[in-house]
């Protein structure tokens, strides 16, 4: 059974008062290797909202979509969800996967019969998880 731990963390626009909530992983399963998933997936899903949150139906497609995306991806190990931001008129997400292409091919499948997600997809290699340990470095815990 997977062990990882998630924790939450926020952060506030001082010009704006926006504030942004990051979910991500503290601590990953003893078994865990990063090796494993050397690419970086970030999909961007850009709304329109007064709060800079979401609407709750858009919540619920995004949260759908997330879903969809965890039985595809995720539960034989080929990728990791580690980070979902969501603030600011934009929802996050960061995935580490085996490989880029394959990504694609079961977020396709996954989301094929379901509406269209409006979503930008930016795939690139980071085998030194670079991006998420940056992140975690500006995190105070």
């Amino acid at each position: 059974m997977t062990t990882t731990v998630w924790t939450t963390a926020t952060s506030k626009n001082e010009n704006d008062g926006c504030v942004i909530i990051f979910r991500y992983v503290s601590d990953f399963d003893k078994d865990f290797d990063r090796l494993d998933n050397p690419v970086r997936v970030i999909i961007t899903w850009k709304y329109d909202s007064e709060t800079g949150m979401p609407a709750a139906d858009v919540r619920e497609w995004m949260d759908a979509m997330e879903d969809a995306l965890t039985v595809a991806v995720e539960e034989d190990e080929f990728a990791s969800l580690v980070l979902v931001s969501t603030g600011e008129n934009v929802r996050e997400w960061t995935y580490y996967a085996r490989s880029g292409d394959e990504f694609m091919l079961r977020l396709n499948q996954a989301l094929g019969d379901r509406p269209r997600v409006p979503v930008n997809i930016h795939i690139g290699e980071d085998s030194q998880w670079t991006t998420f340990d940056e992140f975690r470095r500006r995190v105070r815990e």
